[in-house]
């Protein structure tokens, strides 16, 4: 089925909607209370290690990483522990989380100091005293992917391919010093001689930068990417900086990784994260967003504690515009981003992202018929076929789905944005996924 592609042709057009891009990043006041959940990462959640009434202060642990995929938790404030309790995430799995009154105060805890960093072990220990997640959106344990063999490139994802989001261009323009830093320690002790850092064209002050920063950098280059969504998925940022293609089966029979051709990958706010806690020794406790939307009174990129509540985000943008009725809120970006009920939910590590839409932008069209155009099949950077899939899962065909490799779907949206009946293709293929997998865990098939 599966045929050689150019994935960096594949995708779709997305408009260039990066309005906040100039803004420099603003701090947030330090809000009355967070909510920290214990799972802000793909594998095992966090174990709490404080209790009710104890005090924080800013880097205190909180939560121990509870395996070897998994990352620790640190106190994004300092103040007094209120609970330890069960809570429902926004994209509704059931967690625990530690919700901390804040003194406003923000002491950091003395424990926080510069680690030793000497060879790859101890690199290994500090990326996972850092609690440092992919942040880019998958949220997945960085110390897991540095652990990963027979590495020669390393690549900085820079694409943010999605509209609106301009966190990792602020990244780039306000904290090169890290990025590069972070980068350098990397490659020093993984022994990983090749870097790229891949771009895309739509941010040219941020190429020219980078690309004078790293001129004298031995091994470090700049990619600038075509402005195609989605620039940023990993397999698709392979082959557009390095020409390999990730294959579609690894070696265990599970779906390829970029380490099974020889890269690494690692978003630019990631290594810059890396970088500050190498300098300061405080770990990851803050997040920038990028809040937009026709429906909120400031759009900006602020930078807020990690386990601050939307609406307290909200209200330090100036809150929802008076003559607009809020009728969306995304987390994340449009393509990728998921759709919360309320605003009563926390900032997580891998948020990027706040978008505030009123009812008349939020209105989903009327889908159509499908009328077998195809260009979900062309749209789809994994070569999948959306339009057989969804006959295949109505179906419930498991040996179908199998046949169509529905696992490798990454979920980027591009189906739905191109079908002109405006069907929910996206939704189908994830639905698809979910029960193709919910099949194979049961283990029978």
């Amino acid at each position: 089925m599966f045929k050689s592609l150019k994935r960096s042709a594949k995708g779709a057009g997305v408009p260039h909607e990066k309005a906040t891009a100039g803004m420099a990043t603003v701090q947030m006041p330090v809000p009355e209370h967070v909510i920290i959940p214990m799972s802000m990462h793909i594998g095992a959640p966090a174990e709490p290690v404080v209790k009710k009434g104890d005090t924080v202060m800013v880097g205190t642990l909180i939560g121990k990483a509870g395996g070897f995929v998994s990352a620790n938790v640190y106190s994004s404030v300092s103040g007094v522990v209120q609970d330890v309790a069960p809570m429902r995430m926004v994209h509704g799995p059931m967690t625990t989380a530690i919700a901390i009154k804040s003194d406003g105060k923000q002491t950091v805890d003395p424990a926080c100091v510069p680690p030793a960093v000497t060879d790859k072990d101890s690199l290994m220990k500090a990326v996972q005293d850092c609690g440092l997640v992919g942040l880019g959106g998958a949220g997945f344990p960085t110390h897991v992917k540095l652990a990963a063999k027979t590495i020669d490139t390393l690549l900085i994802n820079a694409a943010e391919c999605e509209p609106y989001l301009s966190t990792d261009t602020r990244e780039m323009l306000e904290c090169s010093d890290t990025i590069l830093s972070g980068i350098e320690t990397v490659m020093k002790y993984c022994e990983i001689p090749n870097c790229i850092i891949g771009i895309e064209r739509n941010k040219p002050e941020c190429i020219d930068l980078m690309c004078s920063l790293v001129r004298n950098m031995k091994g470090v280059s700049v990619k600038p990417l075509p402005m195609r969504y989605p620039q940023g998925a990993e397999k698709t940022l392979v082959e557009t900086c390095t020409g390999r293609e990730v294959p579609q089966v690894g070696p265990q029979g599970k779906p390829g990784l970029p380490a099974d051709c020889g890269c690494v990958i690692m978003n630019v706010t990631s290594i810059s994260t890396l970088g500050k806690f190498l300098k300061t020794g405080i770990p990851l406790t803050t997040k920038r967003l990028t809040v937009e939307g026709d429906a909120i009174v400031k759009p900006q990129n602020i930078e807020v504690p990690i386990g601050t509540l939307y609406r307290d985000v909200i209200a330090a943008c100036g809150g929802i515009k008076p003559d607009v009725e809020l009728g969306k809120i995304i987390f994340g970006g449009p393509m990728m981003g998921g759709a919360a009920p309320s605003a009563d939910y926390p900032v997580l590590k891998q948020n990027n992202g706040l978008l505030l839409f009123s009812k008349k932008m939020a209105v989903l069209p009327e889908a159509q018929p499908c009328i077998r155009c195809g260009r979900c099949i062309s749209a789809c950077p994994m070569g999948l076929e959306p339009v057989v899939i969804a006959e295949q899962f109505n179906n419930k065909d498991f040996d179908g789905l199998k046949a169509r490799c529905i696992d490798l779907c990454v979920a980027c949206g591009s189906c739905t944005y191109v079908c002109p009946a405006k069907r929910p293709v996206s939704q189908t293929m994830a639905l698809a996924k979910a029960w193709y997998l919910g099949e194979v865990r049961k283990g029978g098939k």
